[in-house]
């Protein structure tokens, strides 16, 4: 009997000191758990209560260290001299106060009028660069037509031969330019108003002009009241169409397939 009480004593003495190193670890615990919250504040975070506070974790990939926050620029798997992803950028836009002021002066009264703050800053920043060419007698005959809307283009067979009362160098060709004089194959000619002669017109000329009737339409249209657009809409269709001019003067244009 001596025995087994001491057997069950032994027992309870083990039990005891395991609940005790038990209740020693939770107050350890406790205690570092009570040390971080005290650490970390609004102005100075503690970064183990916090993960997206540390560092991104660099890890080993195909002898490659790939960084996670760089996953977008990691190097193509087809070779090493592959080029990187890089990621798509989105068009954002921020409106201008001075600009979108002259507008909505503008608006009270559309007109193509040059004398108001808006189309006067139109013409002397986009339309006017935009008609300029070498030949800046002719390009001012274009303004004109483009303003009174009596300018036409029309495609033209390469085989036709240009039905003119002017001088072949005056007009162009099917090969030369009449409004830059530069040498380009000329799929399109240009009428002014109710006069006979066609002048041959090279691709990028065609784009520059029909970058300016586009913008003349737009504001007809607008005279007209034919714009269901809110003001703000309005606008930025106006800065498209101002881009388009700019972008045409530059030497971009699109190339008609087919």
């Amino acid at each position: 009997m001596v025995r087994e009480a001491n057997v069950k004593q032994a027992g309870a003495e083990k039990q005891l000191k395991e609940a005790q190193g038990k209740i020693d670890v939770l107050q350890a615990e406790v205690t570092a758990l009570k040390s971080l919250v005290l650490t970390s504040t609004p102005s100075s975070p503690n970064r183990q209560l916090h993960p997206q506070l540390q560092p991104p974790v660099t890890r080993q990939i195909g002898g490659h260290n790939r960084n996670k926050s760089m996953s977008g620029v990691l190097p193509s798997p087809l070779g090493t001299n592959a080029l990187p992803v890089q990621p798509v950028a989105k068009e954002d836009r921020e409106m201008d106060s001075v600009l979108y002021a002259e507008f909505l002066m503008w608006k009270e009264h559309p007109s193509l009028d040059r004398s108001s703050a808006l189309m006067g800053r139109i013409y002397r920043e986009d339309i006017a660069p935009c008609l300029s060419f070498t030949r800046s007698e002719l390009s001012q005959l274009v303004q004109t037509a483009v303003e009174s809307n009596s300018l036409t283009i029309e495609p033209v067979a390469m085989s036709a031969l240009p039905l003119v009362k002017a001088s072949a160098i005056e007009c162009g060709g099917p090969k030369k330019c009449a409004l830059s004089g530069v040498s380009r194959l000329c799929r399109h000619r240009i009428k002014l108003g109710d006069k006979g002669n066609y002048y041959y017109i090279s691709p990028s000329s065609r784009a520059r002009i029909t970058a300016v009737c586009n913008f003349f339409t737009y504001i007809r249209y607008i005279q007209q009241g034919l714009v269901r657009h809110n003001a703000e809409q309005m606008f930025w269709e106006m800065m498209r169409l101002r881009r388009e001019m700019t972008v045409a003067k530059l030497g971009f244009y699109l190339i008609e397939q087919g």
